[in-house]
C-alpha cells in the first residue's frame, strides 16, 4: 500500500501545474490532499474522480479556502466528514476514510503565520483536536493521519531553526503539544522511523531563494498507530516537479487495503 500526502496550495493551481498528470503516473492506493482552496462545483470531473480513483472531500464553508481530500483506488467502507467541533468543521480540516480495520484520514492544521488572530485559531484547534488523536487512538483501529501539520517537531526539520523559534510552526508549545502526540498519545512519525537524515522538507517559502538553496520545513507527516507504523518500507519526498509550495511525502507500507 502507497500513500502519498501533498498540501496542493489550491487545487485548481495544482492542476494548472501538472499535478493530475503526474497522479496518473503513480502507483498509489491512496493521495490525501491538503488546503484545496475551491467548493465542489468549482471541481471539474478529474480532480473530482481522476484516472480511477474515488475522490472525497470535506471543504470550507469559505469560499477559496483550506478544505481536506482523499482520492482512493478502492471505495472505502465509510468516509467521515469533520470532527464535530463546529468552528473546526467550518474550515474543511478533516476527512477519515475507512478501509476494514484501517482508517487514513486527510488532515489541514491551521497556520498561525498570518497574524495573532489565527495562532489564536491555531491554539484552539489543538487544544481541541488532542482529545480526538485520544479517541482514535483508543478505538482499536489502525490510524493513518496524512497531512500538513503546519509545525515543524524538532531543529532538524527546518533550515534556520535559530531564526524561527519565535515564529509560529516552530513555537515551544506547538513543539511540544506534537512530543505529546508522540509521547502521550502514542503516534508514530513514520517519516522519522525510516529517515534520520537532515535537509528534509516538506515546504519551502515562495520569498527569496528557498526552493532553490533548500531552505525548507519539514510540516507535513504521516503519523500512525505503531503496529501500522512498523509496516512502513520506504519513504520518499518528490521534488523532481513541483505543484504547490508543498511536495508530496510518499510512505510505502507492506499491507494490502
Amino acid at each position: 500500500m502507497q500513500i502519498i500526502t501533498l498540501n496542493l496550495n489550491g487545487v485548481r493551481a495544482a492542476a494548472k501545474k501538472g499535478f493530475f498528470e503526474w497522479l496518473a503516473a503513480q502507483s498509489a492506493d491512496i493521495v490525501c490532499v491538503q488546503e484545496l482552496k475551491a467548493q465542489l462545483p468549482d471541481l471539474s470531473g478529474d480532480m473530482l474522480s481522476p484516472d480511477s480513483y474515488h475522490g472525497y472531500f470535506h471543504c470550507a464553508a469559505q469560499k477559496g479556502y483550506s478544505g481536506v481530500g482523499i482520492y482512493c483506488r478502492k471505495q472505502p467502507d465509510n468516509v467521515i466528514e469533520g470532527v464535530g467541533i463546529p468552528e473546526i468543521d467550518a474550515e474543511g480540516r478533516f476527512i477519515q476514510a475507512d478501509f476494514g480495520n484501517l482508517s487514513i484520514i486527510s488532515l489541514y492544521l491551521p497556520s498561525g503565520s498570518s497574524g495573532e488572530h489565527r495562532q489564536i485559531a491555531k491554539f484552539f484547534f489543538m487544544e481541541k483536536f488532542f482529545p480526538v488523536l485520544k479517541t482514535l487512538m483508543a478505538s482499536g483501529r489502525e490510524i493513518i493521519l496524512c497531512g500538513d501539520w503546519n509545525i515543524a517537531h524538532k531543529e532538524i526539520d527546518l533550515k534556520n531553526w535559530r531564526s524561527n523559534q519565535k515564529n509560529s510552526g516552530f513555537l515551544p508549545e506547538e513543539r511540544m503539544w506534537l512530543s505529546n502526540v508522540f509521547d502521550d498519545v502514542g503516534f508514530v512519525d513514520v517519516f522519522r522511523q525510516l529517515n534520520l537524515e537532515p535537509d528534509q522538507y516538506t515546504w519551502w517559502s515562495n520569498r527569496g531563494q528557498a526552493w532553490a538553496k533548500n531552505v525548507g520545513w519539514r510540516i507535513d507527516y504521516q503519523l500512525a498507530t505503531p503496529a501500522i507504523a512498523q509496516k512502513a518500507r520506504s519513504v520518499s519526498i518528490f521534488k523532481t516537479e513541483r505543484f504547490s509550495d508543498h511536495a508530496p511525502l510518499i510512505i510505502d507500507y507492506d499491507h494490502t487495503l
